[in-house]
């Protein structure tokens, strides 16, 4: 845990940037991992969302979270609820709201590429291509490239409260403003929730983990770079999506694939998972891009890891499980 002076120089030197994780389960005053992801994938690392815009209303304990969610965010009766709609509205280079609107609407309902977002919004992409540099400039949008393709970027939403509004609450406005409907509303988007805003919230904690807080020594080195992408295999004609990517610093040679990784939100992980990410290793030296010499398989999970995965882990130092604790510097 962080000691609370020390807390509060980070917060200070931070007001120009949100707290990252760690730092924000510290400042709302969570000590529960799993509580403190599903706060953090709604109101991010800004320091303001607690004190004016929640009015100092923070979760009671874990089961407190869905109830709090209805008498906070989605409350229209607390400056949070407005917010979203405020942040945008206040960008002057937004000129055609609708447009970027559903832009973010389509990266919110999953529609991480270009591509997908034009397939989403029935436009073609170069039709939208100004439109994501305008949200890039405005800091709305951030674009990851992609670790193993070149020139196949992808889109996530960057203010957690913005995409938590596109998914949840943008499309039940109407219901949510008539006073009683909050938690029906929370109750049929709780599902949604978990896919389309904690689960993607989750495997970015991850890489900012890796980047940020990871120990060299469990990683293999340093890395330069942490991402994510798509590894393809051409003999069975499919795609393989990698959560996390570690890539070390190049010297002189190729450079090296630290680790891959595999996120999970809700599933208790096991030997499927590391069979897969073994199999994405092979996939990955044979395209020659990376070293893969030394390359460390981690599995991430908010549910935990079954006893077949321990025991792999125990017997093969190339082989990290990552629990909610591990993230959140508890163990």
């Amino acid at each position: 845990m962080i000691a609370s002076t020390d807390l509060g120089k980070q917060i200070r030197d931070a007001t120009d940037r949100p707290l990252d994780h760690r730092l924000a389960a510290e400042f709302w005053g969570i000590t529960d991992p799993h509580l403190a992801m599903k706060v953090n994938a709604i109101v991010g690392g800004t320091p303001a969302y607690r004190r004016e815009f929640a009015r100092g209303d923070t979760p009671a304990g874990p089961d407190d979270f869905d109830d709090w969610v209805v008498r906070t965010v989605l409350n229209p009766e607390t400056p949070l609820f407005r917010e979203a709609r405020y942040l945008l509205a206040e960008e002057p280079d937004l000129r055609d709201p609708a447009l970027y609107l559903s832009v973010l609407a389509a990266v919110a309902d999953g529609n991480a590429t270009r591509g997908g977002m034009a397939g989403y919004l029935e436009r073609k992409a170069t039709d939208i291509a100004h439109p994501i540099n305008v949200l890039e400039d405005a800091g709305l949008l951030h674009r990851d490239a992609d670790a193993f393709r070149d020139n196949r970027p992808t889109y996530r939403i960057a203010e957690p409260l913005i995409g938590f509004y596109h998914a949840i609450m943008r499309p039940v406005w109407d219901q949510l403003e008539h006073p009683g409907s909050a938690p029906r509303v929370w109750q049929a988007s709780r599902r949604r929730f978990v896919s389309n805003v904690l689960g993607p919230h989750f495997e970015q904690v991850c890489r900012d983990w890796a980047l940020h807080h990871a120990d060299p020594e469990l990683l293999g080195g340093l890395p330069a770079h942490v991402g994510h992408g798509v590894v393809h295999d051409s003999k069975t004609r499919t795609s393989h999506e990698v959560d996390v990517a570690v890539i070390g610093i190049a010297d002189g040679a190729k450079p090296p694939l630290l680790a891959i990784g595999e996120a999970k939100w809700n599933d208790t992980m096991g030997m499927v998972h590391i069979n897969r990410l073994q199999h994405i290793r092979d996939l990955v030296m044979r395209a020659g891009r990376y070293d893969t010499s030394a390359t460390r398989l981690i599995c991430f999970s908010g549910a935990g890891f079954n006893d077949k995965a321990y025991a792999a882990a125990a017997a093969d130092p190339g082989i990290r499980l990552i629990d909610l604790a591990a993230l959140y510097g508890q163990v």
